[in-house]
């Protein structure tokens, strides 16, 4: 993250203690999950050590964090098919591009989202067109599910790759693997090219 100057600006240091309390050493007092699901909604940047032993346990916390914002009621992000989907991707030959994937997906997701919430703004005045906002959601999430399926260990309906009854995969299995490592890419080029048209639209340049 950068200052105005443009200066490289150094995360803020969360340490956890024992007690599970969590210590903002920027601002020398206490926070809550809460305060630094706030600092992440403002790109306030943090890293998060374990007080005792130094470990670097920000994945944890913001797992943490995504944990309490799912129990809200009504904020539920994360359809109960993906979350089987990614827990059955844990341990399996294909977890390696998983992150890839999903860094790239919610990068360009992010950056489309800026560009189109402003050009919304600038037209309607703020009173966004939520129907063309929601298809095209549905649309990506569509396309990242399908996506998704074709490295579930689960069978997927309509003879994608899965694992046997006894959790052995099919003698076929190596040809499809390698089949779906082009239809991800591939996948991956159709989204970037749909929400750069998207965003290309709304700024009237399509």
């Amino acid at each position: 993250m950068s200052d105005t100057s443009g200066t490289e600006t150094p995360p803020v240091v969360i340490k956890k203690y024992a007690n599970r309390r969590l210590y903002n050493t920027a601002t020398s007092s206490y926070v809550t999950l809460d305060d630094l699901s706030r600092m992440v909604k403002a790109r306030n940047d943090f890293v998060v050590y374990d007080a005792k032993t130094g470990e670097d346990i920000t994945r944890a916390v913001l797992t943490q964090i995504i944990v309490e914002e799912e129990q809200k009621g009504g904020q539920n992000l994360l359809p109960i098919s993906f979350l089987r989907q990614l827990i059955g991707l844990y341990g399996d030959s294909m977890q390696w591009l998983v992150p890839r994937y999903l860094d790239h997906a919610m990068s360009s997701f992010s950056e489309n989202h800026d560009q189109m919430r402003k050009s919304l703004q600038n037209a309607f005045g703020g009173l966004f067109p939520f129907g063309s906002l929601e298809q095209m959601g549905k649309q990506n999430l569509a396309l990242f599910e399908q996506t998704m399926k074709m490295f579930s260990p689960f069978p997927v309906p309509g003879g994608g790759v899965g694992t046997g009854a006894g959790g052995e995969k099919p003698k076929d299995a190596e040809p499809h693997a390698d089949a779906s490592l082009g239809d991800l890419k591939q996948r991956i080029d159709e989204m970037q090219h749909q929400l750069d048209a998207y965003a290309k639209k709304e700024k009237g340049e399509a």
